[in-house]
């Protein structure tokens, strides 16, 4: 047993070391494991043939593990294992624990192999599972009842064609789950195992089973009437309903919308997320046996359920709208009644700054398909839009996000009208920028907004000087207007590359005082590029060595914000481009100027995303040049470094694990003050302190923590606590809350590292606990100070949890000071509670 987990937790640890690699690489850990697999399955299969139980349970158990941190390593051994299976399942001296043991990994075990490695076994393992759920100990049957999920889908894996004869164990299968769903006096886990069973089994065998839906449908209705187990009924009518099988619901439809409509009115928010999806599914595949009436009744429902207050409900229930106008089965009184009662809400929502994502998405599509169903007209709809950006007295402006949304919206509405329309609201918004100059700039916002997003779906090139139209906006004093602009330019040019973009390109040359505009131009033109499976993007078919010097040329400029566009935009087209680009940026990482080597490590980080590019393969024997950079006689350039370096270990942390025992020590050297760096300002009257340092060393500190989650097994905690981490709680408190944190990860992760020098951590927490604002301080001062105790708290809090940490003196000295000041006190406990 100690064999067992030592081997288990050397399992655990490789899956968690290895998560996201490929196996191909011989010295892999995972590649080494999968060496050792059969000798694993032999030495497992023998002590299964132990007469101890206990063994068993341990075998079994490393066998879970096994399968979890690498799926389908036992396709070749499944054969030998069922015999394995079956007496731990049919043998009388077994126990409940080895039972369930055994049934946990036969489930584990089918649902990360190919269902026809077990197709030759199935008739072996079957029949010692049905027994099981035939079991007096709950756990065993619910266990059971699991297994026979995964077994309907290793039956028949799908439904077009199936070389496996399953039609033998279908009614066995049926008649043992029946025997569990028509019980209503066993335990809740049981019961809904036994209903998402079934509706495994009639999803997967329904046309086997014709005679006997007439029986399990009413039971499974009966369960959405119970409070402890309609949630899982809901579920399980949503299942059946996205079998491809079209199984026949009529003995039960009306009951279950009945009972669906008012779930939707319930307090439960799973239960009313189930509903929506499980009501989507029945229109889509039932759309022709629901009456007008119902559908009325839903609507309504649906419209109580749309606000910003639950994004996530809003999105589902205006998706089910989307599909009763979709679906062509319903009557024309549904898109009157959606209309009616949803469109109000839906031009509400439309209004909030927190709408995003899946909610924005659906509220497009529901704009699209309301246009293209019945009583609603166009020009009604791109109105009540266009009438939702303007603000009322009482609410102020709209938030940017809101315009976006809109924007978007009218943007979808115009395409899906048709071309006439399109070009006749394009023409209008073009009107707007002409005729109102700075009067109405919320109107202009809104036109330009729309604008590009019209342009960025389609090619408006047949407007005629709809590019100069534009480009007038950045006269604007408004700089809101400004960047609608140039957000508007660049989504125009996606529209139609070959004519726009060169005139972006020049007027960047031509335009010294606009150049800040037309790159953010360029870089929206750069973002909305999406590369082939070839690899090909319309960007490389136009002249992209011109977009390469031209952005180059202004690596150098003295603003930053104009250099900062311009990384971003080299990091983006690396995304694109690696090949071309990683080799010209390490050229640049040697250049003489600081603001370009700056530029080129920043443009190194935006080209470091989370998902896998092609990309990846050639900046990694690469990226040490820009990250050396962080030994720099420029700060500017050690912070491009630090950021790149954090980015990378957010995102990609096997591109830098190799270079840590190097760069480690120098990102630490970031985290000192630096005295060279502090400065003082003669402002007449009175001198002001600059340190010019701060924003590395929080940066850098901010990289640690990052490391802390991505690469800790290559960080000593011991080397970086004293004397860094200890300076950073003593520091400015732009730098001392990610201290904070840092401290909370390390108590957690590596407790005996900081329980060796608790007492010297204990001083600068004090301190800060302990600190008063000045008498004559602003309110901004006394909240920021308020928000540093009780980040330091939350890491005493941590401190407290370390078992030892009550052998130091000062450390006990600190929790008793802390308990016997109200204040302290008060905080402390609300912290620890979050």
């Amino acid at each position: 047993m100690d064999v067992f987990s030592t081997f288990i937790e050397l399992l655990r640890q490789t899956g968690n070391v290895t998560k996201g690699q490929i196996d191909t690489d011989e010295s892999s850990p995972r590649w080494l494991l999968k060496q050792e697999v059969p000798k694993i399955v032999k030495s497992v299969n023998r002590q299964l043939r132990e007469k101890s139980i206990k063994t068993k349970v341990g075998a079994f158990s490393v066998l879970k593990e096994l399968v979890v941190v690498l799926p389908d390593c036992l396709a070749d051994h499944i054969g030998s294992l069922v015999s394995g299976i079956e007496k731990a399942l049919n043998d009388k001296s077994s126990t409940s624990n080895l039972k369930i043991e055994a049934l946990v990994f036969t489930r584990l075990v089918m649902i990360s192999h190919s269902p026809s490695v077990f197709h030759p076994y199935i008739e072996a393992l079957s029949n010692p599972v049905l027994s099981a759920v035939r079991e007096r100990y709950y756990k065993v049957t619910a266990e059971a009842l699991r297994v026979c999920g995964e077994l309907v889908r290793v039956l028949r894996p799908n439904f077009e064609t199936c070389t496996f004869d399953f039609r033998p164990y279908v009614r066995p299968t049926y008649n043992a789950i029946l025997t569990r769903l028509a019980n209503q006096d066993q335990d809740q886990e049981v019961k809904e195992c036994a209903i998402s069973c079934m509706s495994l089994v009639i999803s997967t065998f329904g046309d086997n089973l014709q005679p006997e839906l007439s029986t399990c449908l009413p039971i499974l209705v009966d369960r959405m009437g119970n409070e402890i187990t309609r949630l899982t009924a809901v579920k399980a009518f949503g299942v059946i309903a996205n079998s491809p099988l079209r199984i026949d619901l009529s003995c039960v439809l009306e009951q279950v919308l009945s009972e669906l409509t008012a779930f939707l009115r319930k307090a439960n928010r799973p239960l009313r997320q189930a509903t929506l999806g499980t009501l989507n599914s029945l229109v889509v595949a039932y759309g022709n046996q629901i009456g007008p009436s119902a559908y009325e009744v839903i609507i309504v429902e649906l419209s109580a359920l749309i606000s910003d207050t639950d994004l996530h409900m809003t999105a589902l229930a205006l998706e089910l709208c989307c599909t009763f106008m979709t679906d062509r089965k319903s009557s024309m009184i549904v898109g009157l009644t959606v209309r009616n009662k949803v469109l109000p809400q839906a031009l509400i929502l439309i209004r909030s700054s927190l709408l995003q994502g899946q909610a924005l998405q659906a509220l497009q599509k529901f704009f699209a398909s309301l246009v293209l169903s019945a009583n609603t007209s166009f020009d009604q709809l791109l109105d009540s839009l266009l009438s939702s950006a303007k603000s009322s007295p009482q609410s102020g402006g709209l938030a940017k996000q809101a315009l976006y949304s809109i924007a978007q919206c009218v943007a979808v509405l115009c395409l899906t009208a048709g071309d006439l329309k399109c070009a006749s609201t394009v023409e209008m918004l073009k009107g707007i920028l002409i005729d109102d100059n700075s009067s109405n700039t919320a109107k202009q916002h809104l036109a330009l907004l729309c604008l590009g997003e019209i342009g960025r779906r389609k090619d408006l090139s047949m407007h005629a000087n709809i590019e100069n139209i534009v480009i007038e906006s950045f006269q604007s004093p408004f700089e809101e207007i400004k960047s609608a602009a140039s957000y508007a330019l660049g989504n125009i040019a996606v529209g139609n590359l070959s004519k726009y973009l060169p005139f972006i390109l020049d007027q960047i040359d031509n335009q010294q005082k606009k150049q800040y505009l037309l790159l953010h131009s360029l870089k929206e033109v750069i973002a909305r590029q999406s590369v082939d499976k070839a690899g090909h993007s319309e960007l490389q078919d136009s002249n992209i060595e011109k977009i390469l010097n031209l952005l180059f040329n202004h690596c150098e400029s003295d603003e930053e914000g104009v250099r900062n566009v311009v990384a971003e935009c080299l990091g983006k087209i690396a995304l694109i481009e690696p090949a071309k680009l990683i080799p010209a940026l390490k050229v640049r990482a040697s250049s003489p100027t600081a603001f370009t080597r700056a530029t080129v490590v920043i443009a190194v980080k935006y080209s470091i995303v989370e998902r896998p590019e092609k990309i990846d393969e050639i900046i990694f024997p690469e990226i040490s040049t820009f990250l050396m950079l962080i030994k720099d006689g420029d700060r500017h350039v050690r912070r491009a470094a630090v950021l790149a370096l954090s980015t990378a270990a957010h995102n990609k942390p096997n591109l830098i694990k190799g270079l840590l025992p190097e760069l480690l020590p120098l990102l630490y050297d970031q985290t000192v003050v630096k005295q060279e760096l502090i400065r003082t300002v003669d402002l007449g009257p009175f001198k002001h302190t600059v340190d010019d340092g701060l924003e590395l060393r929080k940066a850098a500190f901010e990289c640690v923590d990052t490391l802390l989650d991505s690469c800790l097994d290559q960080v000593n905690p011991s080397s970086f606590i004293v004397p860094y981490l200890i300076s950073g709680l003593a520091d400015h408190y732009d730098v001392k809350m990610p201290c904070h944190l840092i401290l909370s990860k390390l108590a957690d992760k590596c407790p005996s590292a900081v329980l060796a020098v608790l007492d010297s951590l204990v001083d600068p927490l004090e301190r800060t606990i302990n600190h008063k604002p000045k008498l004559d301080a602003v309110k901004q001062e006394v909240d920021r100070n308020e928000d540093m105790i009780r980040s330091a708290l939350r890491a005493i809090a941590s401190l407290s949890r370390i078992s030892g940490g009550d052998c130091s003196l000062k450390f006990k000295a600190l929790m008793n000071s802390i308990t016997h000041t109200a204040s302290l006190a008060e905080k402390y406990n609300s912290v620890r509670s979050e």
